[in-house]
């Protein structure tokens, strides 16, 4: 019996370790979304200055 307590600790720990995955890579709708948007853009923006030529030459 007491082999069966030892074998169920790590299941359980699986099994808690799926539900929190699930939970924290589910997709959100709301307001993560928006902040994200923006800060794609503000790095596209960073990308185009770094890729411009320097204005002193």
């Amino acid at each position: 019996m007491a082999v069966l307590v030892w074998l169920l600790i790590p299941v359980a720990g699986g099994v808690v370790a799926g539900i929190w995955s699930a939970w924290a890579t589910r997709r959100r709708s709301g307001g993560r979304n928006v902040r994200d948007s923006v800060g794609v853009r503000g790095y596209e923006a960073f990308r185009a200055a770094m890729e411009r030529a320097p204005a002193d030459g």
